[in-house]
């Protein structure tokens, strides 16, 4: 009984947010291009008209996209198009989770706003490949560097090609990361309007996290990659064992692993527990989680450190990699950042290192809200989101 309540805490833990620490569950539902997609399970059975779409990035990985072009009153959007950007183990399906009146893309949509959903490569429905395989090595061989030069821009260009329009981003976790970093480098500036960006992960040093500062510290990622595990499946009975050890060793309580993980999230809405059970967690590489460890451990944003002089030079032409400095984001771009007392991941201290770097932006395109409640999946799963951030960010959208 001991270890299935463990096993059922990891499921929850991930289905509600990051970490490198995984579960296994057997999921009666398909998944791939076999399956349903997000639009027939989430989106039209809560009676929303919704699109599939694809686009291919330009080293070969195919991506899904969702769009929602009207709201349930099925009058055409007459808003700007706005992508939402979900975070790590996830995929669109985080917009979609709660009711209709909690869910961030169902309410951006009734706004009269045209909607679209990202999926990053890895994730149920973005595996393909213009010549690789899931099942290939060379498919998992990416960080989050990639989603930055990659996925993001394909994204956005697609859904520009589409609309004519330039669009809003909305981003949770790894969703703002990959944002800063792109805006730091003044890519994509014009594709956007404004982001709106939920939990921002830049700096990681200081997270409060016990459990998952360990893992970074003890090189658990790398040496999963060194034992040749190029996708990190959460569903891998590897990951309970690693886990447990973990536990043990940090003194945690791994009944509660959500609360260790991602700080007590006040609001989340736990009566979807059974939905979240059908669609996540996902895969992720490997070498993503090294990239993520490797900013706990060095407390700074930079491209993967391949760990030699000599590599970095093969790969950058510099001994080391390159940073992504957060102060070269543009002062006039539009920025709504919203984070939580009570988020282990996204530390307060961490998000007021990051405030520093931004204090030459323009007062009037910087918006922070901070909610000294929230944690970190109250801002995409807590009831009263709508309330308490997704009213202000669309009062934000409305001013650009």
């Amino acid at each position: 009984m001991g270890k299935l309540l463990l096993i059922l805490s990891v499921i929850v833990l991930l289905l509600l947010w990051e970490s490198a620490i995984a579960a296994t569950i057997t999921i009666p539902v398909a998944f791939g291009d076999d399956g349903d997609g997000i639009c027939k399970s989430m989106v039209e059975s809560q009676g929303y008209t919704c699109q599939e779409h694809k686009v291919t990035t330009e080293d070969g990985y195919i991506l899904s996209l969702q769009r929602i072009p009207v709201g349930i009153s099925g009058n055409k959007a007459t808003k700007s198009p706005v992508l939402l950007q979900h975070g790590l183990f996830m995929d669109a399906v985080t917009w979609l989770l709660n009711p209709p009146t909690e869910s961030l893309a169902f309410i951006l949509a009734d706004d009269g706003y045209d909607v679209w959903l990202a999926n990053t490569r890895g994730t149920n429905f973005s595996r393909g490949h213009t010549s690789l395989s899931p099942t290939d090595q060379d498919y998992w061989e990416w960080s989050w560097d990639e989603l930055v030069a990659y996925d993001l821009p394909a994204t956005l260009q697609y859904v520009h090609d589409q609309t004519g329009q330039s669009m809003h981003y909305v981003g949770h976790s790894l969703g703002t990361l990959i944002a800063f970093s792109a805006l730091s480098e003044h890519k994509l500036l014009n594709l956007l309007r404004s982001a709106a960006l939920l939990s921002p992960i830049a700096y990681l040093a200081q997270l409060r996290s016990s459990i998952a500062k360990f893992a970074a510290n003890a090189y658990i990622a790398e040496a999963l990659y060194k034992t040749g595990m190029r996708e990190f499946d959460p569903r891998e009975e590897a990951a309970i064992n690693v886990l447990e050890d973990i536990c043990k060793k940090t003194n945690n309580n791994c009944s509660d692993l959500m609360s260790s993980f991602t700080g007590p999230n006040c609001c989340v809405n736990s009566s979807r527990t059974i939905i979240l059970l059908e669609h996540e967690p996902q895969s992720t590489a490997t070498k993503n989680l090294i990239h993520i460890a490797q900013m706990v451990r060095e407390g700074s944003i930079t491209m993967y450190d391949y760990g030699s002089e000599n590599e970095n030079n093969k790969h950058y032409g510099q001994s080391s990699p390159p940073a992504y400095a957060m102060a070269n984001i543009p002062d006039d771009f539009p920025l709504f950042l919203s984070y939580g007392g009570q988020d282990y991941l996204s530390d307060v201290n961490d998000v007021k290192i990051l405030l520093d770097t931004l204090h030459n932006h323009n007062g009037d395109k910087l918006l922070v809200k901070f909610i000294e409640d929230y944690a970190h999946a109250d801002f995409v799963f807590g009831v009263n989101a709508k309330q308490l951030v997704y009213d202000d960010v669309m009062n934000f959208f409305q001013d650009y």
